[in-house]
């Protein structure tokens, strides 16, 4: 792979799909006491964090939909709009109960993920880049779903963990089935990742009264959204906090 997508990587990719770093040294402090269990700063870094995702692998699946010459290609771009809009539904709906505010905003770091794919002409380097930092921020934060899915007490969070590790497998294997991923590169970014200062990871909190975008699911829709309104169980007080 050539030299270009290899600089790409590794100033941009941290171990997460997400983009976003722990807010705090104790993740497991819980902040929040809810009917649905405790909530604690991991679980709620995590519904920010799926949030987060869905603003710029959204767009770049938009992107790829355009400027992919390959099927594999546009499939897996078809896919990262189809899994992140019912992902980004459950978020805006748990959201809320759980007293969470989300951004409208991606971070920098994936600010930089969708420009330098936006740089790239129509063609093979639009194709390999797309494959390759695609499949490197889902493999990264495929074992961050899984420790949050295994630890939470919260089954809000753990529904939406459910439905974000199904997604998650999803997007890495119709990456791989491109058959552009260098696994060899990819691999060794996904476990040496570059430290980035916490303000690249961190997406901007909306501004007041900003209603939350909305990701459009597609006509052709196949991935779901979490039944919350069934697993609530109906209206729930704010959740109170600790």
């Amino acid at each position: 792979m050539g030299g270009a997508l290899s600089v790409t990587l590794v100033a941009l990719a941290y171990p997460s799909m997400l983009g976003i770093s722990t807010v705090s040294s104790a993740p497991d402090r819980i902040i929040a006491n809810t009917q649905w269990g405790p909530l604690t700063e991991s679980d709620r870094d995590f519904v920010v964090k799926v949030r987060a995702a869905g603003l710029w692998e959204y767009p770049v699946g938009q992107m790829g939909v355009q400027k992919g010459t390959s099927k594999g290609v546009i499939t897996a771009s078809q896919h990262l709009i189809d899994g992140h809009s019912a992902l980004d539904t459950t978020c805006r709906k748990i959201a809320p109960m759980l007293n969470i505010t989300l951004p409208n905003i991606a971070s920098p770091q994936q600010v930089g993920f969708v420009n330098q794919l936006a740089s790239d002409s129509k063609g093979q380097q639009f194709d390999k880049d797309f494959a390759n930092i695609l499949r490197l921020t889902h493999g990264s934060i495929f074992n961050t779903v899984a420790k949050i899915r295994s630890t939470t007490k919260n089954s809000l969070v753990r529904a939406l963990a459910d439905q974000a590790n199904d997604t998650v497998l999803d997007h890495i294997t119709v990456m791989e089935q491109t058959g552009l991923v260098d696994f060899d590169q990819t691999l060794f970014q996904q476990t040496t990742p570059p430290k980035l200062p916490k303000s690249d990871l961190t997406p901007p909190p909306p501004a007041a009264g900003q209603p939350p975008i909305v990701l459009t699911p597609p006509p052709t829709a196949t991935s779901t959204p979490v039944d919350i309104d069934r697993l609530a169980g109906g209206p729930a007080p704010a959740p109170t906090v600790g």
